[in-house]
């Protein structure tokens, strides 16, 4: 967890729960992925500390299939945010800084109180 985390360059909150963190490794780059939970209230906080290029934009409803099958957030054992609806999503950066190729935040709710953070890198 903390390996993934270092080379996307996030700090995971205190708070966040259910933490889980892969490295696929790819033939040019290696994929990271990342979820957490935490309580929707820190969500925005959280998402500013990215710098994200621009706000996240909705997609109300789930794609027709997984648009990054090289990174699969079922190999953690959560849904894939492609596949949800009401998802809060956006570019991080690309390029990014220090050898990571990009980065994108997405966000679900997971019920009243709690919200599902999904980070997909490359470096």
């Amino acid at each position: 967890m903390e390996s993934v985390a270092a080379a996307l360059r996030v700090r995971v909150p205190a708070t966040a729960s259910e933490s889980k963190a892969a490295r696929l490794e790819g033939l040019q780059d290696d994929g990271l992925i990342m979820a957490f939970v935490l309580p929707s209230g820190e969500v925005d906080e959280f998402v500013a500390g990215l710098k994200p290029e621009r706000p996240l934009g909705l997609r109300a409803e789930p794609l027709a299939r997984s648009t990054n099958p090289s990174t699969p957030f079922s190999h953690l054992g959560v849904p894939e945010p492609d596949l949800l609806p009401g998802v809060r999503e956006g570019q991080v950066c690309a390029p990014c800084e220090e050898g990571l190729d990009w980065l994108k935040v997405a966000v679900a709710r997971v019920d009243d109180r709690t919200s599902r953070v999904y980070l997909i890198g490359a470096d």
